[in-house]
């Protein structure tokens, strides 16, 4: 090795060294509370199905965490786009206090019957203690950029099992056609801490059989991105109506928990009339039921108004697992009219619906190969990009930036890109 390339490997090895630390407590911070959760809702599911009465209460239970976030939260009460905004702007502390506040909002919504999800919960979990690094190493603006973006991805890997997506999902959901690769090493090494950590917990993650997958074939090519434009739809969709319901409620209810008290009347009492219990919750079972039986072909569209009318009103968790709920049973749905396998296409709707929601084709078709097995890959791939771009130019966070163009003919270069977007000099400090 020449002398000179002496300082440039030394400061590689420091920085190696300092992310190797600091990814590290982020994951086993993020996996353990991942745990907790993925532990907290099991129960909350199980008594709920065995109380059914329960769900008279999901009312009351949601002017009490309105209540909460009136008087304790109105600073965490954006979520996920409090955080996506602290990363591309760095300035005000992620309060910790976020933790535990969605921790309780999301068990209650699941324990009375709310139709969320739970990834939400997890990356802001995950988010917020990471932040807390920050004052006890006094990272610079830079470095804080890297430990929040290391704290999106350990939430993500450890509450489903996949530290690939995870790792990917904290870099590319921040803007849409950008990738910040200046946190790569932070959110690979956080993802897979905390998925192992979770695992050592005893946290379990559901096993989706996609079955058999065919060759690709022409038929196949010309389905798969038939159905990749269906679920992109879907997706948009979906955060069109979420948005739309939230800024309704918010011009005409004033006083916040009387939202989710509201929200909980009508989504409790069409549950009770319609017999429709299936549509609460994460609805796991139905979604594993989609891979391998026929679903009911309103299924998927069911699923999004009970979620819409639960998140549109102020109810806390996460989308991500209701977007693989109505994208399996979409994908189901389609199975016989385009003459694919129905586990196929239920794992290709599980995740292209939420490519397309989210913008962030890439982690979802990872996810796809993690959760399905290799084969799935090409299928994934095709769907997934197709959904995202039939998905419009916004999706369900709404402080996700405008980075390169999803189809123009001369994509943005990232110096056009607006400051927000920008990567940051790299620090090895």
């Amino acid at each position: 090795m020449k002398p000179s390339s002496l300082p440039a490997a030394f400061d590689l090895l420091r920085y190696m060294a300092k992310w190797l630390l600091l990814a590290s407590m982020v994951g086993v911070m993020a996996g353990s509370a991942s745990a907790l959760l993925l532990f907290a809702l099991d129960w909350a599911t199980a008594t709920r199905v065995s109380h059914r009465w329960l769900l008279w209460l999901l009312p009351p239970a949601g002017f009490a965490v309105g209540w909460l976030y009136l008087r304790c939260g109105r600073d965490v009460e954006a979520g996920n786009n409090l955080l996506i905004d602290a990363i591309h702007s760095p300035r005000q502390a992620i309060p910790l206090r976020m933790a535990p506040l969605i921790l309780i909002g999301t068990f209650v919504s699941h324990l009375f019957g709310a139709s969320v999800g739970r990834e939400g919960t997890a990356v802001q979990m995950g988010g917020a203690l990471a932040d807390q690094l920050r004052r006890l190493f006094r990272l610079q603006d830079g470095d804080r950029r890297i430990i929040l973006m290391a704290g999106i991805s350990a939430g993500f890997a450890s509450v489903f099992g996949t530290p690939l997506a995870g790792a990917l999902f904290g870099l590319e959901v921040l803007a849409i056609g950008i990738l910040g690769y200046e946190a790569i090493f932070a959110c690979v090494v956080a993802a897979i801490v905390a998925d192992q950590v979770g695992l050592l917990w005893g946290a379990h993650h559901v096993h989706y059989a996609a079955g058999a997958i065919p060759a690709m074939s022409l038929g196949g090519f010309g389905a798969t991105v038939l159905a990749g434009a269906l679920f992109g739809l879907a997706g948009r969709l979906f955060a069109l109506a979420t948005h739309r319901l939230g800024g309704w409620m918010k011009q005409r209810i004033a006083y916040p928990p009387a939202r989710p008290l509201l929200g909980g009347i009508v989504v409790a009492a069409c549950a009770m009339l319609f017999g429709a219990d299936r549509y609460l919750g994460l609805g796991i079972p139905a979604i594993v039921d989609a891979f391998q039986h026929p679903a009911p072909a309103w299924d998927f569209a069911a699923k999004a108004a009970f979620t819409v009318a639960s998140l549109g009103s102020g109810f806390k968790g996460g989308e991500v697992t209701p977007l693989f709920y109505i994208g399996a049973t979409l994908g189901n749905a389609l199975a016989p009219l385009l003459h694919m396998p129905l586990g196929l296409m239920a794992g290709l709707g599980f995740v292209a619906v939420f490519a397309g929601a989210a913008n962030t084709p890439v982690a979802s078709t990872i996810m796809a190969i993690e959760m399905f097995g290799a084969e799935i890959g090409v299928y994934a791939a095709l769907a997934c990009v197709v959904s995202y771009l039939f998905s419009g130019t916004s999706g369900i966070y709404r402080s996700q930036r405008s980075g390169n163009g999803k189809y123009g003919a001369v994509p943005a270069l990232p110096d056009a890109a607006p400051d927000a977007t920008r990567v940051p000099p790299r620090n090895h400090g």
